[in-house]
């Protein structure tokens, strides 16, 4: 019994040798290349920067996997093309996002059969056609690309914001693509950090000029606690009560008329114009505007210097007494 058991499994082993045998190898055929389902398609990774398209001048970074000779930076020529080693044709990337523009290059090295299956990344190193210029009055002036969704705050933040020196408003100066003017639009700095009206916050989209003017001047002297020069920060301006606030007021002995030297338009001479001082801080006459560069002279009255002389005579009596020896 155990005889005829090993001899039906022998039988079964010599079976299967021969059923391999005669199936051959399990080996699948290589895919035929003429077919369009065989057909290998480039892989795009791009790096975690963004979607915003490129344009001319702007700074690109291929990596391809497994080939150096293709991996490093390309700037955008002129007409909007990159060229890369081996590739006979210049590419066309304007307009594209990093994603596209990897899909684009692995499929020239696909077409022109230089890579079979490419594995292709790119990513924007600089955007010089989408750069936003911020200066003037800001604490850090500076040129930054208008990537993803800029608003007006976000370039005055990459500024480090408005400095002491700025004055009331903001110039945006954008460029007209069909034209290329630029059309400036003046918007209040107070207005804009209010955030009332969100339109004030234009978005950027590269191109834009965003400048600060520093503050107008008006110059304070003469008989006041605190003279020297003052800024025309404020949207409404500086009247001769705020500028007295400002001088922590006069001195004694000021007269009750002041005098503002204002530049002629269209001159470099200055014309005089007598300001009611005392009337103005008593409320009996209406406060007075200031322009820029005007200069307020505040003079002292004769009285002055009699009350000065009188100090001085009385301070020489004073010492003289004391030298004074009496004698018997």
């Amino acid at each position: 019994m155990q005889a005829r058991t090993l001899f039906m499994v022998c039988i079964l082993c010599l079976v299967s040798v021969w059923s391999g045998a005669q199936s051959g190898p399990n080996i699948t055929p290589p895919p035929d290349a003429n077919q369009p389902e065989a057909r290998q398609t480039p892989q795009g990774l791009t790096a975690n920067l963004g979607d915003d398209p490129v344009g001319v001048g702007d700074l690109v970074y291929l990596s391809v996997t497994g080939s150096p000779e293709f991996t490093r930076s390309y700037r955008i020529s002129n007409d909007g093309t990159i060229s890369l080693p081996l590739v006979p044709e210049p590419i066309s990337i304007s307009g594209m996002a990093p994603a596209a523009i990897a899909h684009a290059v692995g499929e020239a090295l696909v077409r022109d059969r230089i890579l079979v299956a490419p594995i292709v990344s790119a990513s924007v190193l600089e955007y010089r056609s989408r750069q936003v210029t911020v200066a003037g009055a800001v604490k850090s002036p500076t040129i930054i690309p208008a990537t993803g969704e800029m608003k007006l705050l976000d370039a005055v933040a990459r500024a480090q914001g408005f400095s002491s020196d700025a004055g009331p408003t903001v110039i945006v100066s954008s460029v007209d693509k069909a034209t290329g003017t630029r059309t400036p639009t003046e918007i209040s700095i107070k207005d804009l950090l209010a955030g009332k009206n969100p339109s004030l916050n234009v978005s950027l989209h590269g191109g834009e000029e965003i400048r600060v003017p520093d503050a107008a001047k008006m110059f304070v002297t003469g008989n006041v606690r605190s003279p020297g020069a003052y800024r025309i920060n404020d949207s409404e301006g500086l009247s001769v009560m705020k500028v007295m606030a400002l001088a922590q007021g006069t001195l004694p002995y000021t007269t009750s008329t002041a005098y503002v030297y204002r530049v002629v338009p269209g001159s470099s001479q200055r014309k005089e114009i007598e300001i009611p001082l005392r009337s103005i801080m008593h409320r009996k006459s209406p406060d007075i505007q200031f322009q820029a560069n005007d200069i307020l002279y505040v003079p002292e009255s004769a009285k002055a210097h009699t009350a000065k002389l009188l100090e001085h005579l009385a301070g020489f009596s004073e010492s003289l007494g004391a030298g004074l020896i009496l004698r018997p």
